[in-house]
């Protein structure tokens, strides 16, 4: 059975990118076939997984979803490999433009569900890196997946903002994607040597702890971590000994111990 997440926050910068490619290689390492979806229009998952100019590339998720809106076969897969084990379907600006003709498609939450079909019995998971925003190639994700992992950073801002994001998360699930769920929350970015860490995982805890698994590992501040989206490598093979590496490495054993 092939699990399909999605990474999401409207916020931009709380490690979705991030999050996305060292969960993915983490599946991996553990033995699972993974193909990790950029669904971001900045394609910060593509140049993170060591494409250098992801506007180049001939095929995208944009060319596939618009091959798929307009009943054309897609000429060639366009998924590509990773040298620590991941399979990536790459993301570009394509999507932007893509979210904006989307509104006068049919079926139009269910574009991404299509693709994601043909791709299941490949793979054991299938993460997306949405977009900082909730608009309909975010919703398309909703639709396709089987759970939502939402990163929040360790700040008072963007724990109050998920209200907003929970809210969209339960519409597409009454409306569309009755089997959705949160998987959980990951506190990101903490610097675990101040109080105002605690407060924020305290107060996170406090409005959302009884609706939401919020994840035991959360993920440290770190500048080895910020270096990693320029090298094309993730934090296992940057900083293997790092304390990023073995956050990342528990959150995945957190993920798999759902199966």
């Amino acid at each position: 059975m092939c699990k399909v997440i999605a990474i999401a926050n409207q916020k931009g910068g709380v490690g979705k990118t991030t999050t996305t490619s060292n969960l993915g290689i983490g599946l991996a390492k553990q033995g699972k076939k993974v193909l990790l979806i950029d669904a971001d229009a900045q394609g910060s998952l593509t140049a993170s997984l060591g494409i250098q100019e992801p506007d180049r590339l001939e095929i995208t998720l944009a060319t596939i979803m618009s091959n798929i809106i307009n009943d054309e076969e897609s000429p060639e897969p366009g998924i590509l490999k990773h040298e620590e084990g991941v399979d990536f379907m790459p993301g570009n600006i394509e999507l932007s433009g893509l979210e904006t003709s989307l509104v006068n498609v049919m079926s139009r939450e269910t574009v991404l569900r299509t693709y994601i079909e043909q791709q299941k019995t490949n793979y054991d998971y299938i993460l997306i890196d949405c977009m900082p925003s909730l608009g309909m190639i975010t919703i398309n994700a909703f639709t396709c997946a089987d759970s939502i992992l939402i990163p929040v950073q360790a700040a008072y801002l963007p724990v109050k903002g998920l209200e907003q994001l929970i809210k969209t998360i339960g519409k597409v699930k009454r409306q569309i994607n009755p089997k959705l769920k949160i998987e959980g929350i990951l506190l990101t970015m903490v610097d675990n040597r101040t109080n105002y860490a605690k407060d924020i995982s305290n107060l996170l805890i406090e409005n959302y702890g009884n609706r939401v698994r919020i994840f035991k590992n959360s993920i440290p501040m770190s500048v080895r971590a910020a270096e990693i989206s320029a090298e094309g490598v993730s934090i296992y093979k940057h900083d293997p000994n790092g304390k990023v590496a073995s956050a990342y490495q528990s959150l995945t054993e957190e993920v798999i111990g759902d199966e």
